[in-house]
């Protein structure tokens, strides 16, 4: 009995001590969440870091918030709230069925950016992530946001048009879109070369890195994605675009031409572009040092 009585007094004891603990400890987190959600059962991975002027940056495709490490830490050291938001089905993010279009990754911003009160945000996006911030400026007439930066740019549409003889070509979208289906391992493990705008530009260790995350999206919405890109006409749009924009560019991308980025320059009134004349698609790191004191820059302007 006296055995018992002792472990149960020592039992009481330390239950007692721990909550005592959880009551007077002091959080270490600032309790931001990790995942919003956007609609029923469907979450996005949110990168929150810093504090002060938030900037908001929106990945290409297929990789993830993870494009932009050497981002996060430069810009929470110069003062400012960085914001990395996977799209779904991509990363971390959930991967649900159903569309994956342009009003669907707009929508899905408004969502986060509304619930983590952001506003006077300078928003990024890389190459199809081009695509996805200018729809989301001109579909929502700049909500929250009070410049836009568009990184490698997919131009105002990706694909030659009618009047429009940048980018792929029909052909060559179509194999592009065929390769997710049937050999998407082949394609991501050539994507991450083509991100050299120079040979050696980028480190085997960097282009192995850029891989492991394109092949941690959905392969559906790999596809699903790519295509809707390819649909996209932003053309009509541009003209209502009336915020700061600057367009950063590699002079020797491979991927998303710099004439296409010109092209975007011409119809954005009092936009300006920032030529990497090293860099190529992977300009943010082949030149990291210039693209993150011309973000900066751009942020505080």
């Amino acid at each position: 009995m006296k055995t018992i009585a002792l472990t149960i007094t020592f039992l009481f004891t330390f239950i007692q001590s721990q909550l005592l603990f959880a009551q007077t400890r002091k959080p270490a987190s600032l309790g931001r969440e990790e995942y919003i959600e956007v609609e029923k059962n469907v979450k996005l991975h949110v990168i929150d870091l810093g504090e002060g002027q938030p900037v908001v940056l929106i990945h290409g495709w297929p990789l993830n918030n993870e494009m932009y490490e050497y981002q996060y830490q430069y810009l929470v050291e110069k003062g400012f709230r960085v914001i990395g938001i996977s799209l779904r089905g991509f990363g971390k993010s959930d991967r649900p069925y159903g569309k994956y279009d342009f009003d669907t990754f707009s929508d899905d911003i408004k969502v986060v950016l509304e619930k983590l009160k952001v506003e006077n945000a300078t928003l990024g996006g890389f190459s199809m992530g081009s695509a996805v911030t200018l729809h989301f400026v001109t579909k929502y007439k700049g909500a929250h946001i009070s410049k836009l930066a568009l990184f490698g740019a997919t131009g105002p549409s990706w694909k030659q048009r009618e009047g429009y003889p940048y980018g792929i070509t029909d052909q060559g979208a179509a194999d592009l879109i065929k390769q997710t289906k049937t050999s998407r391992e082949q394609l991501v493990a050539g994507f991450g070369k083509a991100f050299e705008g120079q040979e050696g530009g980028l480190s085997p260790e960097s282009i192995k890195w850029l891989e492991t995350i394109n092949l941690n999206a959905s392969p559906y919405a790999t596809t699903q994605a790519i295509t809707a890109l390819r649909d996209l006409d932003l053309r009509p749009e541009l003209s209502k675009i009336k915020m700061p924009v600057a367009i950063f560019h590699g002079v020797n991308d491979k991927l998303c031409s710099l004439a296409g980025a010109e092209q975007l320059q011409k119809a954005i009134k009092g936009s300006y572009i920032v030529k990497f004349e090293k860099g190529g698609h992977g300009l943010f790191l082949e030149e990291m040092d210039k693209f993150n004191a011309e973000l900066e820059k751009f942020a505080r302007m």
